[in-house]
This record gives structure tokens, C-alpha cells and sequence, in this order.
């Protein structure tokens, strides 16, 4: 917002100091009118919004560290964050901090709960694995309830094909094919995919893909290249093929961001907050 510092955009984590409280949220947004998750230099990040409404609480100002980097217009339901606060400023429960950060937020972001945690928990680095889920309505006419949450495939999509190519998906595999370059070098490509299936409701499709972690826009990937497979301009055979070569030219198109979101966030029962509510 104007008048408000720009914020650098790493998300290194901020070590807890005895006098300090670590709280852990789970946010959902609608990502439509931001540029992603993190704080942006041009444009606006849901990082932002959700500092500067914390900011309204806290005198000092927290930072939020989140546990995924959500692209432009990217939604989320269960974006998983944590922030840190003087022990002096925390005068809330759980539920009350809740209710207080979301009546300064704007509408289409809201905090779901949000508690104390254990001081050494970490949003980010904590994190086991992440459910996506991608929504495609296929239908000759688009449904304008679903325009900003799902992408319409008007022609007819062999559903088997897609089902039997997404399951050539699963497990550990190089994923450098359906990733776009992020602009840096990447220390690995390799990632481990426990669920790929392709779930039918009339006209609606959902795509969930749940793995320990995943890379530039490769979900986008993998529901573009599914698609196709659906189209049947790709033979579900071919998955294996394309993750052994490695070339992004290989695989399917980018699935357009408005039809992804980030379900949910996985942890061990340890890392879970110390007190429901607290």
C-alpha cells in the first residue's frame, strides 16, 4: 500500500528469542488480484496485505514467513505461515488474533486459524509435502460461476487417457520437463509425487497432485500436459519418455494459474501448534 517500506523478498527464516512468540496461521486467498504470495517490488503480493493487517496489531510490525511461493493468480486454501511477535505485544487467544487480522484484511483474503506454535517450528522448511488441486471445467460453454477458478476445456477430454498418464506420474522422478525456468540455478530437480489422479464431477475435473515439494510452475505443467493427453495429442505412454529426456519442449503447455490451488500443507505431528487457540 502507499506509504508502506518494500520488504526484501527472501523468506530466511527469523530464529525466536525467549522473549519472543511464535504464532502459526493457515490462509486462503483468492489470488486474482495479486502478482503471488510474496512481497513484490511491482505490483502486489498477499504477503503484503497480510503484513500490513498484523501491522495494525503489532507495533512491531511482524514479518510473515510462508510456506509456499504461490505464482500470479494462484488461489490458495491452506497456505500455512508463521510470524513472530514480542512476548509483550501477545494479548490474544488464537481465535480473537483471528478475528482481529481479518476484520483490517480485504475481502478475498482471510485467515482460516491461527495459534501458538513451538518456537523452533518453521512454515517453509518444516514442511513434508503439498496437496495441489487444479480445476478444469470441460464443457462446450464455459461456466461463469467458475471463471477466475477454473479453466474452461471446451472439447471433449478422454478422461482414461488422462487418468493412466497421470499415473505414470507418480513416485521419484526428474520433473525438469514440465517446469519452467525460474531464472536461477536449481540445486535439484528431482521430486517425489505420492498421489496423481484426475477426479470427474459432471462437467468439473480436479486434478490433485501431492508430493514433497515441486518446482517452477510444474503443477501448471502437469495439468496443461494432462489436458493434452485428454485431447489426445500425447499417448499416456509418452509420460515416462518426457521425464527421462528432460526438455520442457517435450511436455504439454502451462495450464493457465487461475485454475490452481494450494489445498493444503503437510507436517509431522510434532511441528503442530502447541495449544489449540492458545
Amino acid at each position: 500500500m502507499a506509504g508502506t517500506p518494500e520488504r526484501p523478498l527472501d523468506d530466511a527464516a527469523s530464529s525466536e528469542a525467549p522473549d519472543r512468540v511464535r504464532v502459526r496461521m493457515v490462509i486462503a486467498y483468492d489470488g486474482t488480484g495479486y502478482q503471488g504470495w510474496q512481497w513484490q517490488r511491482i505490483g502486489l503480493g498477499v504477503q503484503q496485505v497480510v503484513e500490513e493487517a498484523l501491522a495494525r496489531l503489532f507495533p512491531s510490525a511482524p514479518r510473515v514467513h510462508g510456506s509456499s511461493r504461490t505464482d500470479t493468480g494462484v488461489h490458495a486454501l491452506g497456505m500455512v505461515a508463521h510470524f513472530d511477535v514480542p512476548r509483550g505485544e501477545w494479548r490474544f487467544s488464537g481465535t480473537k488474533l483471528r478475528l482481529a487480522v481479518n476484520a483490517w484484511l480485504p475481502e478475498d483474503v482471510r485467515v482460516l486459524t491461527a495459534a501458538r506454535c513451538a518456537p523452533e517450528f518453521h512454515a517453509r522448511f518444516d514442511a513434508l509435502g503439498k496437496e495441489y488441486r487444479y480445476l478444469i471445467w470441460n464443457a462446450p460453454a464455459s461456466n461463469p460461476l467458475l471463471r477466475a477458478r477454473a479453466w474452461h476445456v471446451p472439447r471433449k477430454l478422454d478422461l482414461a487417457a488422462m487418468r493412466a498418464a497421470a499415473a505414470r506420474l507418480v513416485g521419484t522422478h526428474d520433473f525438469r520437463a514440465f517446469s519452467t525456468n525460474p531464472g536461477y540455478e536449481r540445486a535439484s530437480t528431482r521430486r517425489t509425487l505420492t498421489r496423481v489422479v484426475v477426479q470427474r464431477r459432471g462437467p468439473l475435473l480436479t486434478g490433485i497432485i501431492d508430493g514433497d515439494g515441486f518446482l517452477y510452475r510444474m503443477c501448471r505443467g502437469i495439468a496443461g500436459t494432462l489436458v493434452q493427453v485428454g485431447l489426445r495429442r500425447f499417448d499416456p505412454e509418452q509420460m515416462l519418455e518426457i521425464l527421462t529426456r528432460r526438455d520442457r519442449r517435450l511436455a504439454g503447455m502451462t495450464a493457465p494459474p487461475h485454475g490452481l490451488v494450494l489445498w493444503k500443507v503437510r507436517y509431522a505431528p510434532s511441528a503442530r501448534t502447541r495449544r489449540s487457540g492458545a
